[in-house]
């Protein structure tokens, strides 16, 4: 990451995202300040046709959730977040323009991006979406992160909706999946920087269909000049246990035995630093990879002891449904 950083003049920027495998490749566009309109399309489209699959089934992730749960009873593991997906195919072919511009207005997630995953700008894969959580800022000395972990669908009765807001605040599961998060950032952000300031407890994070436990924490970097960058910050930090788990070594290796290949750069992160070292990376989900007709989301849920394998279910289609939303499905 410290090259791409030297290799960037003032204004200019590297626009991209992060693999959730560590190691594996990731993609960053140099980006001068020119801007382009977005590929829009010549006329309203006919009404669409969509064909969607999940996979795993629901009935299959329930039976990964209860495998993550038999690991964590047998020992060494005591956190896994285990995904599933949906793939869609649009006739005629959803145009990105149109998921990107629903994204900004309806704004379900603070962060919203839109990267192409190979060279070209003009075709190829595309990852749009709208995180609402923060995995580093950088601004000058000072930095920023927002884990989320602990979830519960939200519900369109607003009394339920707010019973459900309760319930996740006093929850000892969740509230217990939210300090392995935290306590692993704090943890690295006390070797790279100084005044961390870990949160005093978690807050609660509205998006359009979830309620979070959010908790911001704050650090300082002793000097900036040498100090990492955003994007080096974001590498030392990916994967948190939001996205991958307790002990992380274990986590990695019961995702790939239970879930499999699914991520590439779902649960990565997406963002920009500057030349500077100044930056924004955001965990890359709520997120989407469209190409040509296809369209393939993801979403996961943090397993921990106590975990409930049809409320990962509903969690986990609940996460589902903000992309599927702006996709025009639902």
């Amino acid at each position: 990451g410290d090259h791409v950083v030297a290799a960037l003049r003032p204004g200019e920027r590297a626009i991209g995202a992060l693999s959730f495998a560590a190691g594996a490749p990731g993609i960053l566009h140099h980006v001068v300040g020119s801007e382009r309109p977005l590929r829009r399309p010549a006329s309203a489209p006919r009404e669409r046709t969509y064909e969607v699959r999940e996979f795993p089934t629901a009935e299959a992730y329930a039976d990964m959730v209860r495998a993550v749960l038999d690991k964590i009873a047998a020992g060494g593991v005591r956190k896994v977040v285990i995904g599933r997906c949906l793939d869609v195919t649009s006739d005629p072919p959803l145009e990105p323009a149109e998921v990107i511009d629903r994204l900004l207005v309806t704004r379900p997630g603070r962060y919203v991006f839109s990267v192409p995953l190979t060279e070209s700008l003009d075709d190829g894969p595309l990852l749009v979406g709208a995180s609402p959580e923060l995995l580093v800022s950088r601004e000058g000395d000072r930095i920023s992160c927002t884990p989320l972990a602990g979830s519960v669908p939200r519900s369109p009765d607003p009394d339920e909706d707010s019973r459900r807001a309760d319930a996740l605040r006093e929850s000892e599961k969740d509230l217990a999946e939210h300090a392995f998060v935290v306590d692993a950032i704090v943890l690295a952000l006390k070797e790279m920087c100084v005044d961390v300031v870990p949160p005093t407890g978690p807050t609660l994070l509205a998006t359009d269909t979830v309620w979070h436990l959010a908790s911001p924490i704050t650090a300082r970097l002793e000097n900036p000049t040498t100090g990492p960058s955003a994007l080096r910050l974001a590498q030392m930090l990916h994967p948190t246990p939001a996205v991958g788990g307790v002990p992380a070594e274990a986590a990695a290796e019961a995702i790939a035995d239970i879930e499999g290949d699914l991520r590439d750069y779902f649960a990565g992160c997406v963002g920009w630093v500057d030349g500077n070292g100044d930056g924004v990376f955001a965990i890359t989900i709520r997120a989407a990879v469209i190409d040509g007709a296809r369209m393939r989301l993801f979403a996961g849920a943090g397993i921990v002891a106590g975990s409930d394998p049809d409320s990962e279910v509903r969690e986990t289609g609940a996460k589902l449904e903000t992309m599927t939303r702006v996709a025009g499905l639902s």
